[in-house]
């Protein structure tokens, strides 16, 4: 029988590890998930955000960050941006 991982303990699990959040603007960013809330509010360390502008992709290292939930569109754990070209 499958087992079935709501999308909550799918984030849960991630603690701790590389994440890549992707934003409904043209933002993206990756590090490492500190934590989160019920509204999957997100804290990342070690932050590198990537903006797609008219010029092309640029990339800023920031330091602790915390994302609103209401904003993020999908995150993908374990991978980034980087790891798709």
């Amino acid at each position: 029988m499958a087992s079935t991982i709501l999308p909550l303990e799918l984030v849960d699990r991630a603690i701790g590890s590389k994440v890549w959040v992707i934003m409904k603007t043209e933002r993206e960013f990756t590090g490492t998930l500190v934590g989160f809330d019920d509204y999957v509010n997100m804290v990342l360390e070690d932050v590198t955000e990537y903006e797609t502008t008219t010029e092309g992709r640029k990339s800023s290292k920031l330091g602790q960050t915390l994302l609103n939930g209401n904003n993020i569109a999908m995150i993908v754990p374990g991978r980034g941006p980087e790891d798709e070209q």
